[in-house]
């Protein structure tokens, strides 16, 4: 096996591109890939979704298998690790029964870090590549192409797809398979955090008589602000609580963090109970029937452990 899949650059006349998982990060992402020029092909289990993206030029495939044998590189952005295990290894017409040798997958999905590695070993098999790419940056980063991209699996690959990567954002290597899906989990267990911060905060505040716009205002460029402010603030205060991502995701996530903790099983595990107490938060969201709320719905426990419906 060369050190690259291919002798020849990624560009939009040589490389066919596969797309599976339309939902609000992937149309989107996926439209940067489409507005660059390459040639797209999309599978989705609901069809109906795949409008937009038709609509911009995408060709609608029947099955993950009839994609991966007309595509170079294929991306999949979906909801759970197994949805990821179904679609590329599992399924009798999964992407891996039909991959063409020398192609990449490359999966944006946050999911476990050993189902990464599952799959990178078994895209070897096959000689072919895949690279885990789960991102941070919510629906506006998808929307406005800055997300940061956190990849895992081989280091000369993943800068070999740095044209489409650069398309939705900015990729950081980050070590071999599974690294990828091990950042995101960090960055799911600070912005938990965050997110349980802004909402205590914006509570308080509004409890204590204050103009909660004012409070957020002169804070935000002080030591308590941060993206998380930026980008969910306002949307807390006006009651926006479309999802960028799920609040059920989030449960999914931190649930990943602790259990990665646990099947550890030694003394130097890391103990986390901040994302313990997130994840209970989250998933009472969930209980409450608010599980497809985006993350910003957080407010809602914090609101609703003070007596507020």
């Amino acid at each position: 096996m060369t050190n690259t899949p291919y002798p020849t650059p990624v560009t939009p006349s040589q490389t066919r591109i596969g797309w599976i998982g339309t939902g609000v990060m992937g149309a989107a992402m996926a439209s940067h890939i489409l507005s660059a020029g390459y040639t797209l092909s999309i599978y989705a289990r609901t069809p109906s979704k795949t409008q937009f993206l038709q609509s911009l030029g995408a060709h609608l495939v029947d099955s993950p298998s009839q994609l991966a044998k007309t595509s170079d590189i294929i991306f999949t952005m979906l909801g759970h690790p197994s949805d990821v295990q179904e679609i590329v290894v599992s399924n009798p017409d999964s992407i891996l029964s039909s991959i063409n040798p020398g192609s990449v997958i490359i999966d944006h999905t946050s999911s476990h870090p050993n189902l990464a590695k599952e799959i990178y070993n078994a895209a070897r098999d096959k000689n072919c590549y895949a690279v885990d790419a789960p991102v941070s940056g919510g629906d506006i980063g998808a929307r406005d192409g800055k997300l940061a991209i956190l990849a895992g699996g081989d280091e000369n690959v993943v800068e070999w797809l740095h044209p489409l990567f650069s398309l939705m954002g900015k990729a950081t290597y980050m070590g071999s398979a599974g690294c990828g899906q091990s950042c995101k989990i960090a960055n799911q267990i600070t912005v938990g955090g965050s997110l349980l911060g802004l909402s205590e905060g914006l509570v308080f505040a509004e409890a204590a008589g204050l103009d909660k716009r004012k409070w957020l205002e002169a804070v935000k460029s002080g030591a308590a602000g941060s993206l998380v402010m930026e980008l969910f603030g306002e949307r807390m205060i006006e009651r926006d609580f479309r999802p960028g991502g799920f609040a059920e995701y989030m449960v999914k996530d931190l649930g990943m963090g602790l259990d990665v903790v646990e099947d550890d099983g030694d003394d130097s595990a890391s103990v986390l109970p901040g994302a313990a107490l997130c994840k209970q938060l989250f998933s009472g969201m969930v209980a409450n029937g608010d599980g497809k709320f985006g993350t910003q719905g957080l407010i809602t426990v914090v609101e609703r452990i003070n007596g507020k419906k």
